[in-house]
């Protein structure tokens, strides 16, 4: 009989990547000395206090613009529907779930196919906050929906979403933080059969922001595309940590990150881990981190990691790279008599718009890129 581990998974072949613990008590959870593979690249000390879960002593203030016929309601701690996607596996997220008091939950009914994005806006105004976020998408329905972090805060959050059988959504999630914000983030996605997920986050603000997105398929067909756009300013440490679970037959799923750092201190984490199970035959992966490196000073550690345990796969890969600017380009332009400042935001322009351009809102493209013009602009480049 085959041993199971807290995971609810068999242990892990050799050489592979240890399974943490999962619980959503958070002293199942060993306190982080910074050695761990999990936290290896953290600054614990900037956490404030996060780790330990302390008492928040203010709220998130969330408010939630929804179109007609989608249900927005405050779940009690109770409810049973909080933990139905994400158990945690780290204590700040344990803590997350255990302090948000419950939850707010947005629920798009069955075949529902909305027009106009569900936006919920969660503010920051300085303390020690947690917050709980549950999406549900019924069978057959497509929507956007759009989780706005603005503000300052000490804050950790979890959100659940779940995506009903044939269903599609489109999630973005944007961190437009203070500087000097503190965001711990788990986000966990249920993706159903034949349903697809394209989800984008966008990280430009706060003094620490760690994410920790994954995604579990819950039968054959599903279909992941997983965006990120990181901007990383001086001082900053900003870490992308995800994990793609295919345990399911014939999924799909594609992950593209890019970032740009400037200045004395900046430092980006980019972790993708992918799983494929010994019964996901046919499942068809790529994960693929791009970082540019505008100044002196700044630091990007990009890690991606593949454990198949089936040789019956349409395809596996990864691919990682950190550069500076590209002389060429920026020699081509200025030939042309582009000036030298305008001409590399040219180029940054250029090397986010895989990203943006496939964000479906205007005005959530124009923001995007009007604030990485500022952050161009504090140094002059």
């Amino acid at each position: 009989m085959a041993v199971i581990d807290a995971t609810g998974r068999p242990p892990a072949q050799a050489g592979a990547a240890p399974r943490p613990v999962r619980s959503r008590d958070p002293e199942d959870h060993v306190v982080p000395g910074g050695r761990e593979e999990a936290w290896r690249f953290t600054p614990l000390r900037r956490l404030r206090g996060l780790l330990n879960g302390p008492p928040s002593d203010t709220k998130i203030d969330v408010s939630v613009a929804a179109p007609d016929g989608v249900e927005v309601e405050r779940l009690a701690a109770t409810d049973s529907r909080i933990g139905r996607v994400l158990t945690p596996a780290d204590r700040p997220s344990a803590f997350a779930m255990a302090r948000a008091d419950g939850g707010v939950s947005v629920t798009v009914p069955g075949e529902a196919a909305l027009t106009e994005p569900v936006v919920v806006r969660l503010r920051g105004d300085g303390g020690v906050a947690y917050e709980h976020v549950l999406v549900e998408l019924g069978p057959f329905a497509s929507a956007t929906v759009v989780l706005d972090h603005t503000g300052s805060a000490a804050f950790a959050g979890t959100v659940e979403v779940f995506i009903g059988h044939g269903a599609a959504l489109t999630f973005v999630t944007l961190q437009d933080w203070a500087d000097d914000a503190v965001h711990l983030g788990s986000h966990a996605f249920s993706v159903g059969r034949d349903a697809r997920l394209r989800s984008f986050t966008v990280t430009l603000g706060g003094d620490l922001v760690r994410l920790n997105p994954t995604v579990e398929y819950r039968g054959p067909g599903g279909d992941a595309e997983l965006y990120g756009l990181f901007f990383t300013d001086t001082g900053q440490h900003q870490e992308h940590r995800l994990l793609v679970d295919h345990q399911a037959r014939n999924c799909r799923s594609r992950v593209v990150y890019k970032g740009a750092l400037q200045g004395a201190g900046a430092h980006a984490v980019w972790i993708g881990d992918v799983v494929i199970g010994a019964d996901a035959v046919g499942t068809d992966t790529y994960e693929l981190n791009r970082n540019l490196v505008l100044t002196d000073g700044a630091r990007a550690d990009s890690v991606p990691n593949l454990e198949i345990l089936t040789g019956e796969v349409v395809g596996a890969g990864h691919a990682s790279a950190t550069g500076r600017f590209d002389d060429e380009s920026l020699f081509y332009l200025m030939s042309r008599g582009i000036p030298a400042d305008e001409a590399r935001r040219l180029v940054v322009r250029g090397f986010f718009a895989e990203i943006v351009d496939r964000i479906d809102i205007p005005e959530l493209r124009e923001r995007i890129m009007a604030r990485v013009e500022e952050e161009l602009a504090a140094v002059g480049v």
